[in-house]
């Protein structure tokens, strides 16, 4: 498969033939060539613009202009029909794609100090459109048109086509061909990222998450649904978003989660709506507490005694105060016997609104696969939301290997990973001097969290009271964004921060530490900090995401400049 630039290109509404063309030639093509997608070139006050551009090692170069619809000539004057604009006047395609390789000969011959001689062809590429073999106009050989049918052996007839047909010497060479490749890349590293950079570009992030609300309109008709997707995916605010569209219907809607940081982030985010509120926002024990199910402790009574006596308790419940409608987010965490006691609170538990946001691949209480088939998934509708909305594309990378086959990273490039290695034991140590390091290079004490995967931070453990629980207070400080946050990956799913130093501290059970680690690495949205041993990250996560460590820069706590690992 060939290499592309940009590596997953972006074709808009109404360039579907170019992205049809980009994927045969990218199949097609061999490893070493190289594709480029809409290559801008200014010549002068001339603006031209290159649909494809293809870099073929020994063989040459080919310019590819791509028209969509039905293309026809009519007494020398092109013409090109489909779509809603019916038939319609064009220029020459081959003589636009011409005017673009000449444009890009001459600008990249002042950039790379030697004119490029190499054979280069101008083509045009009809992919809904037949021409005949023996198809003759002047100046345009048949050669250098691409047809429909002539996708099926693209690779050769493009190469047939810069060979016979392409201006030049020789063929490209390899070395010359690297010479080139920056200048279409274009990359831009900056040399630090600011806490405003940062804001500005999850911001960014945010804006992709929301166009995620098509989902929600699609199914709307769809009364059990459960929308799986990975880390990063926005199921959080489709989830909210969902509760907020049944709310406004004037439906009493429950919308639950396990954790206790991602319930208040929860009523955060619903305690300013103008319209109707869900009755309960916020964990499901606390809801099982509100209705009259008495206290316990254990994980026992958590999991059996009290959905048990909620289960009871529902029974009796008037109309007026059970449910339409239940939504849960990190729906992997609820545990059997609570789906069963949500179900029974809904006025219509056979039929009721249940809609469940998941990621399965997070199951580190290992509670769904004990719940779904029982009686739950099978009355669910599965949706998957497979694109990476969160973090930038080089955090995604990282924990790729733990996300499955269909996660899609669709951020920016962003910093590089940033990995300290260190024993085990000096984990938590190493992860402390981390955070004053980062905040000494300009992010805010209100970016940076710091995760552990199995002892608590002693600035964490602070927090616990004699209970053995963290207090509200705790969680209202992370949620205010005033200081650095000391928590544990388990605590910590269905949240982000800026910055995420993950401490591998070891792991008390080795079977859940690759859902400990996909939880932690995921949590970052703009720089992702991993402090611990390789060899017990490959042991926990795998030889996929040791290798995507392998890429990560060699840090230290008060280095000014990272090393590349090698």
């Amino acid at each position: 498969m060939a290499r592309c630039i940009p590596e997953e290109p972006e074709f808009g509404e109404g360039h579907e033939a170019e992205r049809e063309v980009f994927e045969r030639l990218r199949a097609a093509l061999p490893d070493d060539v190289v594709i480029a997608h809409s290559v801008r070139v200014r010549s002068g006050r001339a603006e031209h613009e290159i649909d494809l551009l293809v870099l073929w090692p020994h063989v040459g170069l080919a310019a590819i202009e791509v028209k969509g619809g039905l293309v026809s000539v009519e007494n020398g004057q092109w013409h090109q029909s489909g779509g809603r604009g019916g038939k319609r006047r064009i220029g020459s395609p081959l003589a636009q794609c011409q005017d673009a390789a000449h444009a890009f000969r001459e600008s990249l011959a002042p950039k790379i100090s030697d004119r490029l001689s190499s054979r280069f062809a101008y083509v045009a590429c009809f992919p809904y459109t037949r021409v005949p073999r023996d198809w003759d106009m002047a100046g345009v050989p048949r050669a250098l048109i691409l047809d429909a049918g002539d996708l099926d052996a693209v690779a050769e007839r493009l190469r047939t086509a810069i060979e016979t047909e392409g201006g030049g010497a020789a063929g490209l060479s390899p070395r010359f061909l690297e010479r080139i490749l920056p200048h279409l890349r274009g990359d831009l590293e900056p040399e630090e990222l600011t806490a405003d950079a940062a804001h500005e570009r999850e911001s960014g992030q945010d804006s992709l998450t929301v166009r995620q609300a098509t989902l929600l309109s699609a199914t709307r008709s769809l009364r059990r649904v459960r929308f799986v997707g990975g880390a990063g995916s926005g199921k959080t605010w489709l989830a909210v978003e969902k509760a907020k569209r049944l709310c406004r219907e004037g439906k009493n809607v429950g919308l639950f989660c396990y954790n206790k940081g991602l319930g208040m982030y929860l009523r955060d985010q619903v305690q300013d709506w103008r319209q109707k509120a869900p009755v309960h926002t916020g964990e499901f024990h606390e809801f099982a507490r509100r209705l009259g199910v008495p206290p316990g402790a254990g994980q026992s009574y958590f999991d059996e005694e009290m959905p048990r006596a909620l289960l009871r308790i529902a029974g009796g419940l008037p109309r007026e105060r059970k449910l339409d409608a239940i939504v849960v987010d990190e729906a992997q965490d609820f545990a059997p016997l609570w789906w069963e006691a949500l179900r029974a609170c809904l006025q219509d538990p056979d039929d009721g609104a249940v809609y469940a946001f998941m990621d399965d691949r997070q199951d580190v209480y290992r509670r769904w696969g004990a719940a779904a088939p029982s009686s739950l998934e099978s009355t669910l509708a599965t949706l998957h939301v497979d694109e990476n909305l969160r973090n930038t594309r080089t955090i995604a990378e990282t924990f790729r290997p733990l996300a499955g086959e269909h996660f899609t990273p669709r951020g920016s490039t962003g910093l590089p990973v940033r990995f300290v290695e260190c024993r085990t034991e000096d984990a938590v140590e190493q992860a402390s001097d981390c955070v004053d390091a980062l905040i000494e290079e300009g992010w805010s004490n209100g970016q940076i969290a710091l995760l552990t995967t199995r002892h608590r931070h002693p600035v964490h453990q602070s927090n616990v009271g004699h209970d053995g629980v963290v207090g509200t207070d705790y969680w209202r400080a992370f949620h205010d964004g005033d200081e650095e946050f000391y928590g544990h990956v388990l605590g910590f799913k269905g949240l982000e921060r800026s910055v995420v130093i993950l401490c591998v501290d070891g792991f008390r059970d080795l079977d859940r530490a690759p859902e400990q680690l996909y939880v932690g690495l995921s949590r970052a949205r703009s720089l992702l900090l991993v402090v611990g041993d390789p060899q017990l990250i490959e042991l926990a996560g795998g030889p996929g995401v040791a290798r995507a460590l392998g890429r990560a820069e060699r840090w230290r706590p008060g280095t000014v400049a990272a090393l590349a690992m090698g």
